[in-house]
């Protein structure tokens, strides 16, 4: 089974039911705790059929540096994610959606990490039905690939 939804539908579909904890029809994407778990362990954990895969997703919340502030933690035991680029914008109908960030992981500590090969688009929803700004920063879904 292939499964390849476009940013559009990973955010207005999938993310929007979640973020509501409304059922999703095509029950595919997992949820896991992405600080606990390194890049490579989601092969298995996030696996969709049993084709070879180069893509997995998943939904997992975010974690607060500190309880107070707005700073993500994207540290695993193995390393940590770190931004690069502009985050991009997803629109429906004209109207936006969500943002994209991409993200790659460093092996060991910042600022002496070592870049991987693994990269991952995280999505957040920028407005709820109401068009009040979301407090979708407590979720995301994301994929990634090697």
């Amino acid at each position: 089974m292939k499964f390849h939804p476009t940013d559009e539908e990973l955010v207005d579909y999938y993310l929007r039911k979640k973020v509501s904890s409304r059922r999703i029809d095509l029950d595919v994407i997992k949820d896991v705790d992405l600080y606990k778990i390194e890049p490579w362990d989601l092969q298995e954990l996030c696996r969709i059929g049993t084709e070879e895969q180069n893509e997995w997703y998943f939904f997992s919340h975010k974690d607060k540096k500190y309880p107070t502030g707005t700073r993500t933690n994207r540290a695993t035991a193995a390393g940590f994610w770190k931004a690069t680029g502009r985050d991009k914008a997803i629109y429906s109908k004209h109207e936006l959606i969500g943002m994209r960030k991409t993200l790659v992981f460093y092996k060991g500590r910042a600022p002496n990490g070592q870049k991987s090969d693994w990269i991952m688009h995280e999505y957040r929803l920028e407005t709820d039905e109401n068009g009040t700004p979301q407090a979708s920063f407590k979720n995301y879904f994301t994929f990634i690939y090697n």
